[in-house]
């Protein structure tokens, strides 16, 4: 059961196609997308988290604004094709995969999408909102990012209360995109799981938004995951990641953080820099085929696809009160 932990689909067809899926129907093949209906039959794609995605350079009453779009989107999306079916929990997951749909769930990347406010916060979670990224590529307030000057030091007083918010309403806390001294401090605070929806080890790709060594030893008394990305600038410093590349990142994930910890966030229609050979989502395949010729287990495939997310969806909800 393979669970993608991020996808841009939402923004990518908005700069495509104006978020109108009669112009864009993602029912037939897309070239302009990573993402359509039949390639993620043929991927075997099961669930997915649809990124709510909004620049992080907009003002945050803008961000706010536009947040509710993309979510307006992915609803629409799933009423329109009765492929998916948009999931809450973890059973809700299970369900619609047994009844043959892709479960669809929703993120949000980065905190400047709630303008600041723990009531926006509470709303995103009653429109569907089951994860956040506490920041994208800009520091907020609160968060500060691995790739903008840090204001906060990390996470704030205020950072600290929205990840205990979160811990609340059963939201996972994600990673991804955060500095280092953010990554600790959220570790730190958090009562649940946290991941990293799409990330690679800075071990073996050295650039800031990787995980470093140190807080992926965090990872597994956190229970969280790891979930490599194959944009190809955070797999390699090469000038070409290729599905070797992604293999060696979850060869030293498995390593580092055990295979109990770790997940696929391919990160498809939100970065041009693809690996080669795992250009859209129709790819999976061929990175499970490769793993499997490395040797990885049916049980560790298994947890690597899905299962460890859906264990870190029950804990985290688990949490919740």
């Amino acid at each position: 059961m393979l669970i993608d932990g991020h996808n841009d689909l939402a923004w990518a067809h908005r700069g495509a196609f104006g978020l109108d899926l009669r112009r864009g129907d993602v029912a037939l093949p897309q070239p302009r997308l990573h993402t359509d209906l039949p390639r993620l039959r043929e991927g075997g794609v099961r669930g997915q988290l649809w990124a709510a995605y909004v620049p992080s350079t907009l003002p945050e009453p803008e961000a706010v604004v536009t947040t509710l779009e993309q979510i307006d989107f992915v609803h629409r999306l799933v009423a329109r094709y009765d492929q998916l079916e948009l999931a809450t929990t973890a059973d809700e997951v299970e369900r619609a995969v047994a009844d043959g749909r892709l479960a669809s769930l929703l993120s949000i990347e980065g905190g400047h999408s709630i303008g600041g406010s723990l009531a926006v916060l509470r709303q995103m979670h009653a429109l569907g909102v089951r994860s956040m990224t506490l920041t994208h590529n800009d520091s907020t307030a609160w968060a500060d990012s691995a790739t903008d000057t840090p204001i906060a030091g990390g996470l704030s007083g205020f950072g600290r209360t929205v990840v205990a918010e979160m811990n609340r309403l059963g939201m996972i806390v994600d990673l991804s995109h955060v500095a280092d001294t953010t990554m600790r401090d959220a570790l730190e605070a958090t009562s649940a799981p946290a991941i990293f929806s799409h990330s690679n080890a800075r071990a073996l790709c050295d650039v800031p938004r990787n995980v470093p060594d140190d807080v992926l030893a965090l990872v597994p008394g956190n229970g969280g995951i790891v979930m490599a990305t194959f944009v190809s600038f955070l797999v390699t410093t090469a000038p070409q990641a290729t599905v070797e590349d992604v293999v060696a990142q979850l060869d030293y994930l498995r390593e580092v953080v055990g295979v109990d910890h770790i997940g696929i966030g391919g990160d498809f229609d939100g970065a041009d820099e693809v690996t080669a050979g795992l250009e859209d989502v129709a790819s999976y395949p061929r990175l499970f085929d490769a793993l499997r010729a490395r040797g990885w287990s049916a049980a560790e495939l298994d947890g690597l696809a899905g299962q460890n997310f859906l264990r870190v969806m029950r804990d985290v909800e688990a949490v919740a009160g």
